[in-house]
This record gives C-alpha cells, sequence and structure tokens, in this order.
C-alpha cells in the first residue's frame, strides 16, 4: 500500500511539475492593432503571428479606464488592477511645486546605468506580474525585461526583476537604472561595447518586396518607396531584431528555462514606423513593421524549441495602444477629429476666477483631463475650494467639446456615464487635480494650438491577446478573459 501511495505521489509530482512551464516569455507590442491582425492573417509567410493565430488562445479586451498612449496600459494588464490603485495615471504627471510636467518614474534615489535618467519602478504601488512570479517562484527564479522605453520596462521589471534594460535610441545603447540587483545585464553590456549596435543601425532598412505588393503604401511610397538607416528614434525593424537578439543572448547566458525552475522573460517590441503616428496600417512601411513583428516573433520561438523544447515554455502576446486612429481615417467614421486646447481653457477659467475674486494667479494649471486650482491662495484667502472648483467646473462646461466636468470630489458619485467611469479609474490620489472634464467622441485635448496632449482620440480600442503554449493547456472561455485578469493565464 506504502508502494502504491509513493508511485502516486511521484505522479502527482510529474503531472504538476510538467503543467509548469519552466519559461514564461511576454512580448509587448507597442501599437499591434487586432483588426490589422485579422486583415494580414491569410497574407502571414510563415512566422510568429501566423503561428500563433494559427495555434494560440486569441482574445481582446478593453481597458477600464482613459488610455493615454503611455504606460497606464502596460501597467493594468501587469498587475491586474486599473490606475486607480497602481497608481500609473500616464507617465508623467503634473507637480503643483513648479506647475510642470514631471516623470512618474522620475526617482533620485536610484541613478541611471549608461543614461542621465534617475527612474525606478517605485511609482507603481501594486504587484506586478514579475512580482507575482517572484513570490510563486522563489528568489531562485530568474526574471528579466527587455524594452524600448523605460516606463514600459519598468512595469514589466516591476520591483522583483534581476534586472531590465530599455534601448537608448537616441545614445545607441543599452541602459538601466541602479534601482535592480544586478544592474545592466551582462549581455547587454557586451552588446554596448562589442560594437553590434553601431553594426546594425548601418543596415539599410528598404521593402522587402515590391512597393505595389504592399496593401497600404501611400502615393509618395508609390513614387519614390522608403529607405531608412540607423535606429530611427525606436521606430525600425532593425530595433525589434537589437530586442530579440538581446532576447536569446539572455536566454542563453543566464540558462533561463534550462531547469525545473520557472523563469520569466518580458520583451517589448513595435509595429510603429517612424513617419506614421497611428495605430493601424496607413503605409507599406507600417505594414512592414507588422512583417517583421511576425518574423522576429518566429524566430524567437524557433530558437526556444531548440534550446529548451516547445513543451517547456508559454508565450503571451498583448498590444499596447500607443497613438489611436489618425485624423483622416476618424473623418472616414463621418466624426472628424476636433480639438479642445486646454492651455486656453486654462487661461479663460483663471481671467473668469479673477473677476469674481481679484486679480489673482486662481489656476494652477491644467494636465490630461484635470485642472489644479491654486489651493495655497485659497487658503491663504480662506475661500471654500469645493465652491470655486464647482464654479470652475460649470465654467468648463460651456466650452465646445466638453461632454462633462465635475469637481473632483464629485466624481464619485456620477453614475450611468462610460467616460466619467473610466476617468474615475484612471485617477489617482497622489496625482489628482481638482476640476476634471472629458470630452465628446472624437475631440482631442491639445496642450496648445500646435502640441497634442496625452490623449488618444479613440475612447477604448481593443487590445489584442494571444496565448501559445507548446503544452497542452485547458484555455478558459474567450468571454471570461478580461484586462484585469490576464495574470491568470499564465498561472493556471
Amino acid at each position: 500500500m506504502k508502494k502504491y501511495t509513493l508511485w502516486a505521489i511521484m505522479l502527482c509530482w510529474a503531472v504538476c511539475a510538467a503543467a509548469t512551464p519552466r519559461l514564461t516569455v511576454v512580448v509587448a507590442v507597442d501599437g499591434m492593432n487586432p483588426d490589422e491582425l485579422n486583415a494580414l492573417r491569410n497574407f502571414w509567410p510563415v512566422g510568429g503571428l501566423r503561428t500563433l493565430q494559427e495555434e494560440a488562445f486569441q482574445t481582446e479586451v478593453t481597458l477600464p479606464h482613459m488610455i493615454y498612449g503611455g504606460a497606464e496600459t502596460a501597467a493594468t494588464l501587469l498587475t491586474g488592477v486599473t490606475p486607480q490603485e497602481h497608481g500609473i495615471t500616464q507617465n508623467s504627471y503634473f507637480s503643483r511645486t513648479d506647475r510642470k510636467a514631471h516623470s512618474l518614474f522620475e526617482d533620485t534615489e536610484h541613478k541611471g546605468i549608461g543614461t542621465q535618467l534617475s527612474v525606478s519602478p517605485n511609482c507603481i504601488l501594486s504587484m506586478t506580474l514579475a512580482d507575482r512570479f517572484r513570490r510563486v517562484y522563489g528568489e531562485k527564479s530568474k526574471i528579466y525585461a527587455i524594452g524600448l522605453d523605460p516606463q514600459t520596462t519598468l512595469c514589466m521589471a516591476g520591483h522583483s526583476a534581476n534586472a531590465c534594460c530599455w534601448l537608448d535610441a537616441a545614445e545607441g545603447r543599452w541602459v538601466t537604472t541602479t534601482y535592480y540587483p544586478e544592474g545592466l545585464p551582462s549581455s547587454a553590456d557586451k552588446m554596448n561595447t562589442s560594437g553590434r549596435i553601431s553594426e546594425i543601425e548601418q543596415h539599410q532598412w528598404t521593402p522587402r518586396m515590391d512597393i505595389l505588393q504592399y496593401m497600404h503604401p501611400t502615393d509618395l511610397e508609390k513614387k519614390k518607396s522608403f529607405g531608412y538607416t540607423g535606429l530611427c528614434g525606436g521606430h525600425a525593424p532593425i530595433v525589434n531584431e537589437l530586442e530579440i537578439e538581446l532576447a536569446l543572448e539572455l536566454q542563453k547566458n543566464e540558462h533561463l528555462g534550462e531547469d525545473p525552475l520557472s523563469d520569466l522573460l518580458l520583451i517589448q517590441l513595435t509595429t510603429l514606423s517612424p513617419k506614421v503616428k497611428a495605430d493601424h496600417i496607413i503605409s507599406a512601411e507600417q505594414e512592414e513593421m507588422y512583417l517583421s513583428v511576425n518574423q522576429n516573433i518566429g524566430f524567437l520561438m524557433e530558437q526556444l524549441n531548440k534550446r529548451i523544447g516547445k513543451q517547456n515554455y508559454q508565450l503571451l502576446v498583448v498590444g499596447l495602444p500607443r497613438y489611436g486612429s489618425d485624423e483622416h481615417t476618424l473623418q472616414q467614421t463621418g466624426l472628424p477629429r476636433r480639438e479642445f486646447n486646454l492651455d486656453r481653457a486654462v487661461a479663460l477659467m483663471g481671467t473668469y476666477l479673477m473677476a469674481i475674486y481679484g486679480h489673482e494667479r486662481w489656476v494652477d494649471g491644467g494636465y490630461g483631463q484635470s485642472i489644479y486650482l491654486n489651493r495655497t491662495l485659497i487658503e491663504q484667502k480662506k475661500l471654500s475650494l469645493e465652491t470655486i472648483r464647482r464654479q470652475a467646473s460649470d465654467f468648463l462646461l460651456e466650452f465646445s467639446g466638453v461632454q462633462g466636468a465635475c469637481s473632483i470630489t464629485d466624481l464619485p458619485f456620477i453614475q450611468g456615464n462610460q467616460e466619467a467611469s473610466r476617468l474615475r479609474e484612471s485617477i489617482q490620489k497622489r496625482t489628482r487635480g481638482d476640476v476634471v472634464f472629458w470630452l465628446v467622441e472624437k475631440w482631442l485635448v491639445m496642450k496648445n494650438d500646435r502640441e497634442p496632449g496625452d490623449f488618444l482620440a479613440d475612447r477604448n480600442p481593443a487590445v489584442p491577446v494571444m496565448l501559445w503554449s507548446g503544452a497542452y493547456r485547458n484555455y478558459p472561455e474567450r468571454s471570461a478573459v478580461n484586462a484585469l485578469n490576464l495574470q491568470s493565464l499564465l498561472f493556471e
């Protein structure tokens, strides 16, 4: 009897061990749009996206908060909570001290390595995927993140990674922060010093096929095609190649997925091309970016299949909205894009409050969808902050394009309005203003007449999700998966 019990325990352990992937790979792709993935489905050559569309669990999710094109989407997908809890409302926040925007990730206690930036993940207030991974699998589990910008990279690495790095496209090198115990990964440092990045920067990016074979060439591309050298500010196929090359070097040098302990590797890629600022394909060069991502993910999977075996890893691919739709595409919907000038609204509100309370600076500024009143002055004058908030919100309602506005204290009580609900989930008490507003559909916040604010005209773009595993998996119903429970896909 004891013999059979022992065998049962060993069999149970073997099944459990087999069910836990030795390596989990998460690939976050800037600008990847589910509509474009579906449109290109029948045109993929062999590659990673084709494999995923044929074999992976696939769904689309929308986010319950405002999307500004920053790290707030990555933070939500990787923590399972909204900005109200994880704290990443946008990449930056408005400081009342100097009335300027500052990086939310700025942290002077942690210096940059290879960069002047002093940043850390300390602004992330919730447990990330990397943190949960560390808690579940322990200190010997290895966790690395490789990105294209510090904000997304820090969201991927969380508080618990061994190390992370991101590509400084302007300087052509991998950089990081002293926050993580291993500093700059040795594989990244070797790539920096070997001249590999400089070498690949010399490669010319040109179309892989005749320009008329693409589905979306612009009139200019039909005349002159396109061609680039260099890292193109982080928007070029060679950038994705560098990301995958470093990821595979890390896998080899750190032996990721080569022992029974589960490891985690997070990578950021992009579908965004240099000239096109939209999350959908409107040019041949952006179509080429999708083709490159397909090839890059395919090469990653091919190498991992050889090195650790396809049954020993799982791959999660998610898109990150960055720009939304371009103006021409929005016009085709019959609702052309309109602009709300935030600086002008702040100036006029200041004049309005001067007419009521005297010639003083009553408004500190505006940022995102918030107006910041001069609380110090209001307190000195012994005025009611709540009264002025409501006067200011009533004034905002008179502006064209403003669908709703209210005092920050009234926002939790507004029911039945989807925009107000999403805005409520996007505000965190550390950085909140005094008056908030939301706009009519297709209206865009502008900082001034020429500079757009960090706000997408697309209210709630869908995020594609694909989960592939070489081992047998019981996937949930698509309807059961949302933006706040992606982590559960990787731990079931």
